[in-house]
């Protein structure tokens, strides 16, 4: 349980202001890299 807390400075605390933010970018970038990798089949 230990591993999954998120600490108060550094990333931990971008992720927990921002996570909506980070999400979307997450999943744009997660389309663009399955659109180019179905592209190059």
């Amino acid at each position: 349980m230990s591993s999954l807390y998120i600490t108060n400075t550094g990333f931990g605390l971008f992720l927990r202001l921002n996570w909506d933010r980070a999400m979307s970018v997450a999943t744009i970038l997660g389309a663009l890299a399955a659109g180019a990798w179905i592209g190059s089949l």
